[in-house]
């Protein structure tokens, strides 16, 4: 059925102006001629009808190569518009692949954009993790040097300890030595003093002042003996200071190696992130890949579908010069 408006009165008027002015009344003379409307397949079986109906109207009276040459003409008309129609066709289905194909394209360069933003959005949050990554790393490197600083620290205080129980363990053992000393003196004076009294009472002097001697070299013991106390004391208050510093720097050490495994479970997280986003990039690259190569194949296809619409044009024109051809071939026997 005719479309737009295009019907065999139409199609008539155009072809009548078509050859008043002396033109061929072809299907794209008329559809120009109708202002670029109608269907060529519409416009050719109109043309058909009209060109039988003259056919019939015709005085038989005619020459015989009148009505050849004219047969002819016809024929080379139909036979131009035949081959038209097809390659019409072949341009129209290959416009609507390529549109098709543009489309297409279009999606999968938009489908790759949206990737590769995907690849930057996911490589600059792998950059900031191993950044995190790597000052976290700076972090548990420095709490293990200061951790391994208090455990030096420590063991200085260990040693100073020791040395500390050392002195006092020698004070002590100056101290009772200095007491079993004493008493020995003692006993030894006390001895001397019941056998002193049992002699003759001239020696009572002499005994006195042996008795001075050992009372003052028992001040001098007494005197050792007050320092070795007092000495003995001040280690005691410094052993407790000392004690004191032992247990702040444990709670440190114990503090120190509570953030050390804190460092450590954070390294180990940061590390399964960046594990889960370079798997996430090598996926989105791998489709990114896929993508450009059904692009190439599309490019592919377009190649092969320009090569054969250039086939077809070639075609065309020669199918357009035998009719051009067969059309001249009459008029050529009639001027003959």
């Amino acid at each position: 059925m005719a479309r737009g408006g295009v019907n065999k009165a139409v199609v008539q008027a155009a072809r009548l102006a078509i050859l008043a002015r002396g033109e061929n009344p072809s299907i794209d003379a008329v559809r120009i001629e109708m202002g670029n409307t109608g269907s060529k397949t519409t416009i050719h079986r109109y043309l058909k009808e009209l060109d039988d109906r003259v056919e019939i109207t015709e005085e038989p009276s005619a020459p015989i190569d009148d009505e050849l040459l004219a047969l002819v003409a016809r024929l080379a008309q139909r036979l131009k518009e035949q081959a038209q129609e097809p390659i019409d066709q072949a341009r129209e289905q290959f416009e609507q692949q390529r549109k098709d194909l543009e489309t297409q394209l279009a999606e999968a360069k938009d489908n790759n954009t949206e990737l590769q933003q995907q690849y930057e959005f996911q490589s600059l949050a792998l950059t900031q993790e191993s950044e995190a990554l790597q000052e976290t790393r700076a972090l548990l490197q420095s709490e293990q040097s200061r951790n391994a600083g208090l455990n030096q620290a420590l063991t200085d205080f260990e040693l100073r300890l020791q040395d500390k129980d050392e002195q006092i363990r020698s004070l002590e053992e100056k101290h009772l030595h200095a007491r079993e000393a004493l008493e020995h003196y003692r006993n030894a004076v006390k001895e001397q003093r019941e056998q002193e009294l049992s002699r003759h009472e001239g020696q009572v002097q002499q005994l006195q002042m042996e008795l001075r001697q050992a009372q003052q070299s028992a001040l001098v013991r007494q005197d050792e003996i007050t320092q070795l106390h007092r000495d003995n004391e001040r280690l005691l208050t410094e052993n407790r200071g000392t004690l004191r510093e032992l247990s702040l720097m444990q709670e440190q050490l114990k503090q120190s190696n509570t953030r050390q495994d804190q460092l450590l479970e954070q390294t180990t997280r940061v590390d399964s992130e960046r594990t889960l986003l370079q798997e996430r990039l090598r996926i989105a690259l791998l489709e990114s890949q896929a993508l450009k190569q059904n692009v190439d194949e599309q490019s592919q296809i377009n190649k092969s579908l320009e090569f054969e619409l250039t086939k077809a044009q070639a075609d065309l024109e020669e199918s357009v010069r035998l009719a051009a051809v067969i059309a001249t071939t009459p008029d050529a026997a009639k001027d003959d």
